[in-house]
């Protein structure tokens, strides 16, 4: 009765009942079983190279970028995209420094090179913009330091920067910035001399220049903070930091090696 009405053959059901998974079939079925989980556990933000790095480390095996690519498709799975940046207004400095980093965005050991940057958030339940400045090493692409305000002001960038010399006196990087009005000033000149670092700055216009910081920022807008509801400003706050937490000690990087940066950054100090 079942076959007449869909419309099959009854050897073809038998057939079907009698069939044999094969492995790879098998092996489809509990990765994309896997792809789902991992999805939802991570609230959307792997792409197949990163989805790749999740199950082969988690799993100890050694799929390919491209097979984790077609289940996904097949599955109808992606991650989140980033939003385009939107040109700001360019505004002249006081005082600027040259571009010494320019774009060599490697480094032997940790603190040799940072960067830094502000960017900025608002939720309709808040009329208050919260500002996030960070301090990232090159090394392992950690996050060292940050800080939020209310206000975009030389306090946002000083107490960030003050704690990050607390926490690594021994550091003396290349610290490159935009030409943002805090960085230019002749007081956060004084602290870079201080605490002899040497300073770097992009060129006009050039956010390349400054390209793994604001990368960062990409990914947090876009894996944490795009497309989100949030109750109230410290709700954002609070994912802001569970983010940050996450992307040091938990997100890995296919740069560096499919390991997170903690994970690589302790490497260096097992090595040296």
């Amino acid at each position: 009765m079942i076959c007449s009405v869909l419309g099959i053959l009854r050897s073809s059901y038998y057939k079907d009942r009698k069939r044999v998974k094969p492995d790879k079939e098998k092996q489809d079925e509990a990765l994309c079983g896997l792809i789902m989980e991992y999805h939802l556990t991570f609230d959307g933000i792997l792409g197949y190279r990163r989805m790749t790095m999740f199950i082969n480390r988690l799993n100890h095996k050694s799929y390919s970028p491209g097979y984790i690519y077609r289940l996904m498709k097949y599955l109808g799975i992606s991650s989140r995209i980033r939003r385009k940046k939107k040109n700001r207004k360019l505004v002249k400095p006081d005082y600027v420094a040259e571009n010494i980093l320019n774009r060599d965005f490697s480094a032997r050991k940790p603190n040799e090179k940072w960067l830094t940057d502000v960017t900025e958030f608002s939720i309709p339940v808040d009329s208050r913009r919260l500002y996030l400045s960070a301090i990232m090493d090159i090394y392992d692409n950690s996050i060292i330091e940050f800080e939020f305000s209310f206000r975009n002001n030389n306090e946002l960038v000083f107490k960030m920067f003050d704690r990050a010399v607390q926490k690594h006196p021994e550091a003396k990087p290349i610290f490159h910035s935009d030409r943002g009005f805090q960085y230019t000033s002749i007081v956060f000149k004084t602290k870079l001399q201080k605490a002899k670092m040497t300073e770097s700055m992009s060129r006009v216009g050039k956010c390349i220049d400054n390209g793994p910081m604001e990368s960062f920022f990409g990914k947090l807008k876009s894996e944490m903070f795009y497309s989100k509801k949030f109750e109230s400003i410290e709700d954002l706050l609070q994912k802001i930091r569970n983010y940050i937490r996450f992307y040091n000690e938990e997100r890995y990087q296919e740069v560096l090696g499919c390991l997170t940066p903690i994970e690589y950054r302790n490497q260096a100090s097992i090595c040296a």
